[in-house]
């Protein structure tokens, strides 16, 4: 297993550079100015110089392994000055955000806390409920509980969040009053009476993404279940006299989790990414309203970055989905 992590993660690296490239190159040819916003007042050579202030209409050869440098070199070493006080990263030169003239992994870590508040919550807590709901709607196939979480699964999997996160702030928020209907991102938890509130302006938007998501795990959680409820080696443990407790729990369900492990690993990746619609619904300041904003103001930069930690994480996850399932099942091995 280690001789097979080892080789993915160098072959990872090569996987990397050639979808940074890409990321790269489909961002510096799409059409866009950054200073469109700027006023026509502005003369020409200002703002040409403006332009070569922020590295725009450099040619690619030059700009992409510049981007590199200060994404993997420059933005770590800063990181470490950050973290122990060090002065590694000196003078360097940062990736700047073209909209706000600051560093983009500033701004990126000063957004995630509240992704990670919202959207790794709800991903937890959903996990949390679609893997027993799928199990026993397995189990007890056809039955109400079975029909009635089909139909739930079905409406949480086919609405909408736009359309989910307004009629639960119309219901909670108008109606009953018990929940405010814009997430406050100003808000600091520094003891109990803080943390509840900050518990309350969460509820909403963690019920309408981890609707969306049980309603997609619980699926294949049960349909999985139901594949290896049928096979030979499930009914040569229950003719061997092992409780059904056993069979089902320890059996069926170590191997019905491989494919849902695929599902849940490469969903991580998306906490990070924010749920874009339902940050702007509830107007959570995170990471998914960040790339909205940066697309609409041609921050190249700033997508670039943010597309690319993506792409890293997607890369990443896919890596421990693979050694779980060796964990998970033992017929495979991979040295």
């Amino acid at each position: 297993m280690l001789t097979y992590t080892i080789r993915r993660l160098v072959l990872s690296v090569p996987t990397l550079l050639f979808i940074s490239f890409v990321i790269f190159m489909l961002l510096e040819l799409a059409p866009g100015d950054p200073l469109a916003g700027m006023p026509l007042t502005i003369p020409d050579d200002v703002r040409e110089k403006m332009r070569e202030a922020l590295g725009v209409g450099q040619p690619f050869y030059i700009a992409f392994p510049k981007w590199l440098y200060q994404f993997f070199v420059v933005e770590p070493l800063y990181f470490f000055d950050a973290m122990f006080g060090t002065s590694w990263a000196g003078d360097q030169q940062r990736v700047l955000s073209w909209q706000t003239r600051s560093p983009v992994m500033d701004i990126v870590v000063q957004r995630l806390p509240q992704t990670l508040w919202v959207v790794g919550v709800a991903y937890v807590v959903a996990i949390l409920i679609a893997i027993p709901i799928g199990i026993y709607s397995a189990y007890r196939q056809y039955s109400w509980f079975d029909n009635a979480g089909t139909f739930v699964t079905m409406v949480g999997f086919s609405v909408p969040p736009f359309f989910s996160g307004v009629l639960v702030i119309v219901i909670f928020s108008v109606w009953l009053g018990w929940f405010p209907s814009i997430y406050d991102t100003t808000h600091r938890v520094t003891d109990w009476a803080s943390f509840k509130v900050q518990l309350q302006q969460m509820i909403m938007p963690v019920m309408v993404l981890a609707l969306q998501i049980t309603s997609q795990l619980s699926r294949f959680m049960r349909a999985s279940m139901l594949d290896n409820l049928n096979q030979d080696y499930v009914r040569t443990a229950r003719a061997k006299g092992l409780g059904e407790k056993t069979v089902v729990m320890v059996h069926v369900l170590r191997n019905s989790l491989i494919p849902v492990v695929t599902v849940i690993a490469l969903g991580v990746p998306s906490i990070f990414g924010g749920a874009i619609i339902t940050e702007q619904v509830f107007k959570v300041n995170g990471i998914g309203q960040l790339l909205i904003t940066a697309i609409q103001a041609n921050d190249l930069p700033m997508v670039q970055t943010l597309t690319f930690i993506f792409a890293i994480l997607i890369v990443l996850f896919n890596l421990i989905a693979d050694i779980l399932y060796g964990i998970l099942d033992p017929r495979i091995r991979y040295d």
